[in-house]
């Protein structure tokens, strides 16, 4: 447990520094809930936890750094922020890796859409097994449609997933879209009807292009797309301040 100390001593400082306000406080920009039990609470129970035993042959874990491969990729990683839904930080850095084959196919998404005048910006990658559960213990029953369960983990915990929406080249802003990232109400489904016109089209184009490089976008989340090699790949509990190339 000793060797958890300073990984718990970090997030507890940066939350004490910069958790959000409530729910009911929280900025438009922001969706947040009241998690069931405290984040402070649930995290050395995550860091103590084991991942759950998969059986059969995996891929060799190949995790490389977004920002590496393509620097106009834009990073916008709420979970080292407390600008997420539990209103606290998650992640010690702001970093966002992938499984090589699947980075590769965002850099060719990102190609494409520049040629239409937008860009990338990437919410998460690649979690931690142990930042699944908590995902899961904090939140309440009845939105567990939007957390993965750490029974079966995350396909984010394989490196094969990817939260992300779209930004315009000529000023540098995230669009709008039909509704906020990480927002649990039906608004965030793919097939959600509500919206503006040019909130649904962009939308649509950001999925089209996702789809055409091998991504499925994931049924209650616009923002959620997963590889298609993701069974390839096992869980991974590695921490990003054990990965190379950080601060």
């Amino acid at each position: 447990m000793h060797r958890l100390l300073p990984l718990i001593a970090a997030l507890a400082l940066a939350a004490c520094a910069t958790t959000a306000p409530r729910p009911e406080h929280a900025t438009p920009q922001i969706f947040q809930i009241e998690p069931v039990r405290p984040v402070a609470e649930l995290l050395p129970i995550a860091l103590a936890a084991t991942p759950p035993v998969e059986q059969g042959e995996f891929r060799p874990a190949d995790l490389v750094e977004l920002a590496t491969l393509d620097p106009t990729i834009k990073l916008d990683i709420r979970y080292a922020t407390a600008r997420n839904f539990l209103g606290t930080p998650l992640y010690s850095q702001a970093r966002a890796f992938m499984q090589r084959p699947a980075a590769e196919a965002v850099m060719r998404v990102q190609r494409v859409l520049a040629k239409e005048g937008y860009g990338l910006l990437v919410h998460d990658a690649y979690r931690p097994w142990y930042v699944t559960k908590i995902f899961w213990d904090a939140t309440p029953p009845d939105k567990h449609n939007f957390v993965a369960d750490p029974a079966t983990g995350s396909r984010h915990n394989r490196g094969c997933a990817v939260d992300l929406t779209l930004y315009t080249l000529h000023d540098g802003r995230a669009v709008e879209m039909p509704s906020l990232y990480d927002e649990m109400s039906e608004r965030a489904y793919p097939t959600y009807t509500g919206g503006t016109d040019e909130q649904r089209r962009l939308r649509e184009l950001l999925r089209r292009h996702m789809e055409s490089e091998g991504f499925a976008v994931y049924e209650f989340e616009w923002w959620h797309f997963d590889y298609r090699d993701w069974k390839s790949y096992a869980i991974q509990n590695v921490r990003f301040e054990t990965m190379g190339g950080g601060k």
